[in-house]
């Protein structure tokens, strides 16, 4: 089963452009393959978020355990939001990205970000070391997982995007199957990239209405994710419900609700 999903997710990145809705629990995934989207990722924030705590606070050993679950909740590909791999040096890299391969899902990302706003990127050498990292640890696993390098500059607060490209094609030629730099909004941005890494698949993070999806594949991206707003529209819906309880008294949002255990198949 995860052999067969690793190669239909490979399929998926040889052509054309498909859109990968993040999940941030088993229950929103099956959600998402109900409506028909051919892979499903999971999110950091979507996860930390469900847990009480904010994005990049969750241990590697629960989201090895979120993984798991998420990909035996569905039968599409599951990608996985592996942040930065839970280590800054290449070893713990590959170890780390070996257990993540182990899990069922059919791809995992790596980001070159710190968590230092003073020095928010890996130096180069160091970043392109752990993508070789991730590498290396997949193909000694045997799992053929898809692996996607991402670089952060644009979310990180140092948006140049001739970094991102020198980056992203050091990391394509370092063995990366996908490359995805978030933050990047503007069809010449995108293009840039696109054209940059080619003919390496490149996903776009849509975390705002700023595109569409055929936009986006005009512009030559082959796979779009959605990092944590899908998670973030449930919360709103979530908040504004119990606002109203909560000042008003009052439960209009309550009609028209979804039929949530007819879609998972009660």
């Amino acid at each position: 089963m995860a052999r067969d999903r690793v190669a239909r997710f490979r399929e998926l990145h040889a052509a054309g452009c498909f859109v990968m809705p993040n999940a941030w629990d088993p229950g929103s995934a099956r959600l998402l393959v109900q409506l028909g989207f051919p892979a499903v990722a999971t999110t950091s924030s979507g996860l930390a978020w469900s847990l009480g705590r904010a994005d990049y606070q969750v241990r590697l050993d629960e989201v090895l355990e979120h993984l798991r679950a998420v990909a035996a909740a569905v039968e599409v590909p599951v990608n996985a939001d592996f942040e930065g791999a839970f280590a800054v040096d290449p070893e713990g890299v590959a170890e780390n990205v070996r257990r993540a391969a182990g899990t069922g899902v059919a791809g995992l990302s790596v980001e070159d970000a710190t968590g230092d706003p003073d020095s928010p990127l890996h130096p180069f050498p160091l970043a392109l070391e752990r993508v070789q990292a991730a590498r290396e640890a997949i193909n000694a696993s045997g799992s053929g997982v898809l692996l996607t390098a991402r670089t952060e500059g644009f979310v990180a607060g140092v948006p140049d995007l001739d970094e991102a490209v020198r980056r992203l094609r050091a990391y394509a030629e370092a063995g990366a199957d996908c490359v995805y730099a978030p933050g990047i909004t503007t069809a010449e941005q995108i293009r840039t990239v696109v054209q940059a890494v080619a003919p390496t698949p490149v996903n776009l993070l849509v975390h705002r209405p700023f595109t569409t999806v055929a936009e986006a594949a005009g512009l030559g991206v082959r796979r779009v994710s959605t990092g944590g707003a899908l998670a973030k529209t449930a919360w709103r819906g979530f908040l504004e419900t119990a606002r109203e309880i909560a000042g008003q008294g009052t439960f209009t949002a309550f009609e028209g609700l979804p039929d949530v255990d007819g879609m998972l198949g009660r």
